[in-house]
């Protein structure tokens, strides 16, 4: 039995039995359990008769993340006697369950645990994933279940220094390269041959440049990084989608225009369950026109940094760059579940993987940390573009936001910009989620983009979000502008990082900053000044 976590004691195990089932159905439920006492600290559970990952990262500031994952709901562990807290989650479709669990010297203790599912994202066509993963095929075989998350993108290959190739890193978790689908049951899939350059050193010193994922490839890369011209070429020829990781990285605003990335981590893995920890992650690259909330020492809160993102994204998209949104852990690395921030793709006639790609590169999709966010714009899905042949534009969102707390508010954003915001009134539905109509009616004259937000209220003034992808109204001879506090954003990032690298990288290197430099200015030349 494995036992872990502050404050070990080495008192005489007693024995904890339980299992998870579906409250409606009796089902047995793969869950995510936690098991803490202020006494003996953090323990771990093991699954009987069936399987079991367990997780533990502690950051020691509070950024705690403990806990076991079991593939049939059944568990068992042998801990001190005492006052135990039990949590037990799935994913996010099921309210969380939390009890007071005391155990007694001598004796046997058993805890059955009825999940509620507030709602079935797949029977209503919706099929999850996790484009930022750093655990191991073998434990996310039973996190996948435990988290019901759909699709799983592990990156085996995995480099951290300039120019060195990834190809020897693909068989470190196991011995062997994994090519092809594993395919844990018939709706949960872990593809396994994805790779990250994520760089931080150059000519053996310490010099960050960031990092960028090609997901979903068929055979294991061979090129270091930079420059990455010939990443995304082989990208493309391998099939694979390019992902944007953080925004903030020192190199990211180059690799947009020059990788033509295709993927915005929207939630990234600096979002979790537990304590926000990087409020100094490059806080001088918000920029003041983004409104970015930050704490009193200057860095970044947790909703400054989910509006960050939002900000950096948005700038983007005025940019005509369209990039879809997609969610992105790195559990194995940080104090977060896997799937904790995820992408829904809507698969209305079944899940496949094949399919479940296409949907997220064409953006039919959104982005939660909790709440579900279901809008169409005239009809037509997210992602998806209204055309006219130079009149203006009629568009008419709607659909629902559906979560397991109460929201704080739904927003409309158009080119950046919120157009209308409410406060939904705190209603139940028969499940027992909260939800709300989104009914609102837009006219725009000119080409532009529309995406729709919510937010929920939750204790200690922490907070989780939906966003949709964006869609793209195109009037001819109306095209989007940019504005020019976007484009002198994006200039002034990418100068910065030419200076930077002035005499560290290769001049084919340098050529790619110089080359995204020019494609700014020349969207800074066409930009307004609102």
């Amino acid at each position: 039995m494995i036992l872990a976590g502050v404050g070990f004691s080495t008192a005489c195990a007693e024995t904890i039995r339980g299992r998870v089932r579906d409250k409606e159905t009796g089902q047995a439920l793969a869950a995510r359990i936690y098991l803490h006492s202020v006494q003996h600290g953090w323990r771990l559970v093991e699954s009987i008769d069936g399987t079991q990952a367990h997780y533990s990262k502690d950051r020691r500031n509070g950024s705690v993340e403990i806990h076991s994952a079991v593939s049939n709901g059944r568990f068992t562990a042998d801990v001190p006697a005492g006052d135990y807290e039990l949590t037990v989650e799935r994913g996010k479709e099921y309210f969380s369950h939390t009890q007071r669990v005391r155990i007694v010297d001598g004796e046997t203790t058993e805890v059955q645990v009825d999940l509620r599912r507030w709602i079935d994202m797949n029977k209503l066509g919706w099929y999850s994933g996790d484009t930022h993963v750093h655990l191991t095929s073998r434990d996310l075989r039973t996190f996948v279940q435990a988290e019901h998350l759909n699709v799983a993108f592990p990156l085996t290959g995995w480099v951290t220094k300039a120019y060195v190739s990834p190809e020897s890193s693909y068989a470190k978790q196991t011995g062997q390269v994994q090519r092809g689908l594993i395919r844990v049951d018939s709706s949960h899939i872990i593809q396994p041959m994805n790779t990250e350059w994520e760089i931080f050193t150059v000519d053996g010193k310490r010099h960050t440049l960031g990092a960028i994922f090609a997901i979903g490839h068929k055979e294991p890369f061979k090129i270091g990084a930079p420059p990455v011209r010939p990443i995304a070429a082989e990208a493309r020829r391998q099939g694979a989608l390019l992902e944007l990781d953080k925004h903030n990285w020192p190199w990211s605003m180059m690799l947009i225009p020059i990788a033509d990335v295709d993927l915005f981590e929207l939630s990234n893995n600096h979002i979790w369950r537990t304590r926000f920890l990087f409020s100094t992650w490059y806080p001088e690259y918000a920029a003041k026109y983004m409104g970015v909330e930050m704490n009193d020492e200057g860095g970044f809160t947790e909703r400054g940094w989910i509006e960050f993102g939002f900000q950096n994204y948005y700038t983007l998209l005025n940019c005509g760059m369209r990039l879809r949104p997609t969610a992105g852990t790195a559990s194995g690395v940080h104090p977060v579940p896997v799937g904790f921030g995820r992408v829904y793709v809507e698969q209305p006639r079944g899940f496949s993987y094949k399919t479940w790609m296409s949907q997220l590169n064409a953006g039919r999709s959104f982005v939660t940390t909790g709440p579900m966010l279901f809008v169409t714009a005239n009809e037509r899905p997210a992602g998806a573009r209204l055309k006219s042949d130079g009149n203006a534009v009629d568009v008419r969102l709607r659909g629902r936001a559906i979560g397991d707390a109460p929201f704080e508010k739904v927003e409309v954003v158009v080119n950046g910009r919120v157009v209308k915001s409410w406060k939904p009134e705190p209603r139940r539905n028969e499940q027992g989620a909260f939800g709300e109509k989104i009914d609102v009616q837009l006219n725009l004259e000119s080409s532009s983009w529309v995406a729709v937000r919510c937010f929920d209220r939750r204790a200690e003034e922490r907070t989780r979000f939906a966003h949709s992808s964006p869609f793209h109204v195109e009037i001819a001879g109306r095209p989007l502008r940019p504005r020019k506090a976007d484009t002198e954003y994006l200039m002034g990032r990418v100068a910065a990082e030419l200076k930077r690298h002035a005499n560290v990288l290769p001049p084919e290197a340098l050529g790619e900053y110089a080359a995204a430099l020019e494609f700014y200015r020349q969207l800074h030349a066409n930009a307004v000044d609102e």
